[in-house]
């Protein structure tokens, strides 16, 4: 086996002992946001009553809220949620707001190539409609389209490159090595392709912030600290959300809980939690600015099977994660696991190595979050309880984008809409659950070892990676 870039010319131990001196185990976007758009909402206590009640206060369930609201103007809507809105995935996000509904075009082409064209056209629409909803609503969630770089960082991905390019796609740009590092200063990179269009780059918590401000101004009710734990369905015309404190008897319910365990029965094996791992830098310097380009600052994900993704802040900083995907057995969703000091240390040599010229620079934040992954690597849609309650999850890292058109779709779904949306295949049909405990441990560490296996040997895939493509359930984004 061989060795990657970033073996190849790790940095000195104290040039990462330094930079990760002091960091705070806090989530930077959450840090970074105004007093005014973290109000103290009140937890739910008493019977309340509702036309729709959505358990989730994260892109999921706010979206779904705001596009309801818009359905419906007078209609009575109220979002339930456990912690703080925007606290899990939302709010600890990379902010890449992605065209994109089926974790890439390969992943859709792999599952859906009939339906691809209209997938395709209904993602930029979608990606079209968040960045309006600025100017539309009056929001502030920091969106640029500045589309997303892919470099090339290991001789054998050019050629997947120059493919990627060959096939004609709009607003595709392939670079070589000297216009790659031209655009982005680092000497890791040998070619890169530039996608111009179908990217945006988000501060993640104030998007969920200004959606949940926008949605209550428009008369949703929003309570949060209100873990729910049980939904209800006493009679065939309503359906009822349960907590500790109190009750929503609504007519229709949406599910937007994500990685927390679903409160369908049926569903409690679609998706496991897998942990990411991001660091922030401090503000670079003018200085420190001209030394790594990044002009056009898009956001950017590298071609490896344990990729990279990083992106410029409004404030110039960077933020850096990815490579380590961490699944716990037991498919929890805990605080501890938050906490891994190896990878915030893998992922500042790794940072180094991609921008040496930025040594002495330092961490300001480091953190951690969970993401739903499915076997499809993209979101699934369903209903229950005879049509009254409706759900999406299974978002895999992809959700900033992809959370508004599951909110169309749930809404059409609880209404009983056939159109575009609710014919797609994608939308009709359940992907393959993952096994239970043992075999879940098993089977995703077994592909995550093979992926690694992978970026070591040219990026050439064993037999289970190869077996698990044939199947629908390979891992190619």
């Amino acid at each position: 086996m061989g060795t990657t870039v970033f073996e190849r010319r790790r940095p000195a131990a104290s040039v990462i002992a330094n930079s990760l001196d002091g960091t705070a185990h806090a989530v930077f976007w959450r840090d970074d946001l105004p007093a005014e758009l973290l109000p103290d909402r009140a937890p739910l206590t008493g019977r309340h009553r509702a036309d729709l009640v959505i358990v989730g206060g994260g892109y999921t369930g706010l979206w779904t809220a705001l596009l309801a609201q818009k359905r419906a103007p007078d209609a009575r809507i109220v979002v339930v949620e456990a912690q703080r809105v925007g606290w899990a995935a939302s709010g600890r996000n990379g902010g890449f707001c992605e065209a994109s509904l089926t974790h890439g075009h390969e992943n859709g082409m792999a599952r859906w190539p009939k339906e691809m064209p209209l997938i395709d056209r209904l993602g930029l629409e979608n990606l079209d409609a968040i960045e309006a909803a600025e100017a539309e609503y009056g929001m502030d969630f920091h969106f640029e389209r500045t589309g997303q770089l892919a470099p090339a960082v290991e001789a054998h991905q050019v050629e997947w490159l120059k493919e990627w390019a060959a096939e004609g796609e709009e607003g595709v740009v392939y670079l070589d090595e000297a216009e790659a590092r031209a655009s982005v200063a680092s000497p890791t990179y040998l070619a890169a392709v530039w996608e111009k269009n179908t990217c945006g780059m988000v501060h993640p918590a104030r998007l969920a912030a200004e959606l949940a401000r926008v949605a209550e101004d428009l008369g949703v009710a929003i309570y949060e600290r209100s873990a729910v734990t049980g939904i209800e369905t006493p009679d065939r015309t309503g359906v009822s959300v349960v907590t500790d404190a109190g009750r929503v008897d609504a007519s229709r319910a949406v599910l937007a809980t994500n990685v927390f365990p679903s409160l369908i029965k049926r569903n409690r094996l679609m998706t496991v939690p897998v942990y990411d791992y991001v660091l922030m830098t401090e503000p670079l310097s003018d200085e420190q600015l001209a030394s790594i380009g990044w002009r056009d600052r898009q956001g950017i994900g590298d071609m490896a099977n344990q990729f990279h993704y990083y992106r410029i802040s409004k404030d110039n900083r960077i933020l850096f994660g990815g490579y380590d995907a961490i699944y716990h057995y037991g498919r929890k969703v805990r605080s501890e696991y938050e906490n891994r000091p190896e990878t915030w240390e893998k992922l500042a040599a790794h940072f180094f190595t991609t921008f040496p010229q930025l040594e002495g620079l330092k961490f300001s934040h480091q953190w951690a979050g969970a993401i739903d992954s499915s076997t499809q690597f993209t979101a699934f849609f369903g209903t229950a309880r005879d049509r009254r309650v409706a759900y999406a999850a299974g978002f895999t890292g992809l959700g900033v984008g992809s959370t508004r058109f599951a909110g169309e779709v749930m809404l059409d779904l609880l209404d009983g809409v056939s159109n575009e949306r609710t014919e797609l295949e994608m939308v009709r049909r359940r992907p393959l659950p993952f096994p239970p405990e043992p075999a879940a441990a098993a089977a995703v560490n077994v592909v995550r070892w093979s992926l690694d296996r992978a970026d070591h040997n040219q990026g050439k895939r064993n037999l289970l990676l190869k077996t698990l493509d044939a199947l629908g359930l390979g891992f190619d984004s």
